[in-house]
């Protein structure tokens, strides 16, 4: 066996396919990421399972050794996913239906493969975070070992782990607080509700409220309300102020020990982390039962840079039992060579 097959035999494989494109990256047996790609996802159940299985040859190219050598794959995919199968049974942004990806991965490569829901891998990724885990390791009580990931992207829906492991509750839909009603007069949400939380904080909701052909349209409205603007200073607290809501409803109902912000309108930085605090203070100061809950101290932002849903598919898929069954069963690439610890954006 080559060097670098026996030198991927310590080697787990994360892809996060997203609407537009895939991150691929693989780690190592202490969570360094030491080797990423990117490529354009397609649309399409062909064409998603191609750019997937692209992905991971090459990955392996470029780390020297034959796919099959990999330990296992994880993949993090948006929509409705059955973790246990492998099969996601819906994404209508990627035009899938019933795609057994699972089992399409595995007897290409013949490893164990897991599919989880994209918001959830990229909950286990903020997890193992060295930052995370140094905050939980110091967090008193005996639920302190609990995290909740807030994904602010074109939607919006948080993922769970707690005790170190995901919860995804008893049909799977744990964390989908997007879709928990905040305005009963406020506008149809694709769920068939109003005024869902998804409406009011998300990148979709700026969009809706504050259009704009600027490439990142969060940081226009952010530039535009610091500029003085009326109309953006409105979308932008409501923004803010809902996405704080998010964070209160997640520890109110899961009293998580902390909260971690990512997805695209996270890239806006401290002027968000910043403004959330500051409405949790805010409340904290009219109510003592929430100033309590010492709510804005227990949020925090991804850090830049660092590919957390990718990372965290490839944790997945080292779980115990990850998709034993199924594997029985049978772009441009932008790559970043230098090893670094989970928590660290690749060069």
């Amino acid at each position: 066996m080559s060097a670098g097959a026996l030198r991927s035999r310590e080697l787990r494989v994360g892809l996060d396919i997203g609407g537009t494109k895939a991150h691929a990256v693989a780690i190592d047996a202490g969570g360094a990421v030491v080797q990423q790609l990117r490529l354009p996802t397609g649309f399409g159940a062909d064409a998603v399972l191609g750019t997937a299985v692209a992905a991971v040859a090459r990955l392996a190219a470029l780390v020297g050794c034959a796919a099959a050598d990999f330990l296992s794959i994880g993949v993090g995919i948006p929509g409705a996913v059955d973790s246990d199968t492998g099969r996601v049974a819906h994404a209508v942004n990627l035009g899938l239906e019933d795609l057994e990806l699972g089992r399409g991965l595995s007897e290409e490569f013949g490893i164990p493969v897991r599919v989880e829901n994209d918001v959830n891998a990229a909950a286990f990724g903020a997890y193992h975070l060295p930052s995370t885990r140094s905050r939980l390791a110091t967090a008193p009580g005996s639920g302190a070992d609990s995290m909740a990931y807030l994904n602010l992207g074109t939607g919006l829906a948080a993922g769970l782990v707690l005790g170190g492991r995901l919860w995804r509750g008893s049909r799977g839909t744990a964390g989908e607080i997007g879709h928990i009603p905040v305005d009963p007069n406020g506008p149809l949400c694709s769920c068939g509700q109003r005024g869902c939380l998804e409406m009011m904080a998300s990148g979709s909701a700026v969009a809706r409220q504050w259009p704009s052909d600027h490439a990142l349209p969060v940081l226009a409205l952010f530039e535009a309300a610091d500029a003085g603007e009326v109309p953006a200073i409105e979308v932008r607290d409501r923004l803010v102020e809902n996405v704080a809501s998010g964070v209160r409803t997640l520890v109110l109902a899961v009293d998580v020990e902390l909260v971690v912000i990512g997805g695209g309108v996270s890239s806006i930085g401290e002027p968000l982390i910043g403004g959330v605090r500051a409405v949790l203070d805010s409340w904290a100061a009219d109510s003592p039962f929430l100033a309590s809950l010492e709510l804005s101290a227990r949020v925090e932002l991804v850090p830049t840079g660092v590919p957390v849903a990718a990372i965290g598919a490839a944790l997945v898929g080292q779980e115990e039992g990850a998709a034993q069954g199924v594997a029985a069963q049978g772009g441009a690439a932008q790559a970043g060579s230098a090893e670094h610890p989970v928590g660290s954006p690749a060069p």
